[in-house]
């Protein structure tokens, strides 16, 4: 599933040619993806101006002049493709501009398309429950503090808890706990809070590096250009079970599960 940096990646490579355009055409080429496209979707956008893009979480946001945003998520397996060459039969969305196409591909079709009016975007449901974002200054090592203290989960759990953190997904977490030296498995309220001072810029450092890569290429995700995101190179324990801790510190990393999914870790670093 396309994590925040891959949708990070992705907003910032059509704002680059979207930003600014007119939409010239709007066109479906099925009723839903997840669930039905909005009603009024072809309407609200034919003719809009792009007047900016962004993200919320995993959730990218285009912005019009008409009030109106156009919210998405890539679901498992969504990507944009900007001018492609062929028609796909999975790009069942596609907006035209005067010099560019760009289509919503998602073969698996986990993905969404919702309709917001601008002064709506906060109270929405899937908006008003999120934590604060990972790279923003309301992530401190008081929030995770509060937001842990007492609590019986793992604080591995917990991260992935949007309430608690908005956008952050499994490769992320197991990363950055690695780089923070925190084990997964102990207990979100058993994190002292010099470790959560740690896990803050770990969190960020974590993010920031995988965007400046493009994102992780994992199954189906692309870069709207077509490019391949290569992050997956750098991973230190995601993946890795079996293999040498990047440390040196005679620890293998090992992989246990949590919550139905699976974590990567070295036991002699990660305490």
């Amino acid at each position: 599933m396309p994590e925040l940096p891959e949708v990070e990646t992705t907003i910032r490579g059509l704002a680059r040619f979207m930003t600014g355009e007119r939409i010239t055409s709007v066109r479906l080429n099925r009723p839903d993806l997840r669930r039905p496209f909005p009603d009024g979707l072809v309407q609200a956008l034919t003719g809009a101006r792009v007047s900016g893009l962004s993200r919320r979480a995993k959730y990218g946001l285009i912005h019009t002049d008409r009030d109106h945003v156009m919210v998405f998520h890539l679901g498992m397996s969504g990507r944009w493709r900007i001018d492609p060459e062929d028609n796909d039969k999975h790009d069942h969305l596609v907006l035209e501009t005067a010099g560019h196409r760009f289509a919503l591909n998602d073969p698996r079709r986990f993905g969404s398309v919702d309709l917001l009016l601008t002064p709506e975007l906060d109270q929405w449901p899937a908006f008003a429950a999120l934590g604060p974002e990972p790279l923003g200054e309301l992530l401190t090592a008081e929030h995770l503090r509060a937001a842990t203290k007492g609590r019986v989960p793992a604080i591995k759990q917990l991260l992935l808890d949007q309430r608690v953190i908005a956008g952050l997904g499994n490769i992320y977490v197991c990363e950055a706990l690695w780089r923070a030296g925190i084990n997964p498995r102990r207990a979100g309220g058993k994190v002292t809070l010099p470790q959560l001072r740690r896990l803050v810029p770990a969190i960020r450092d974590v993010l920031e590096q995988s965007i400046r890569d493009g994102g992780s290429t994992l199954r189906d995700f692309a870069q709207p250009d077509g490019n391949l995101g290569y992050f997956a190179t750098r991973f230190d324990v995601y993946g890795r079970e079996g293999e040498p801790c990047h440390r040196d510190d005679g620890g293998v990393v090992r992989r246990i599960v949590q919550g139905g999914r699976s974590s990567w870790y070295c036991p002699i670093c990660q305490k």
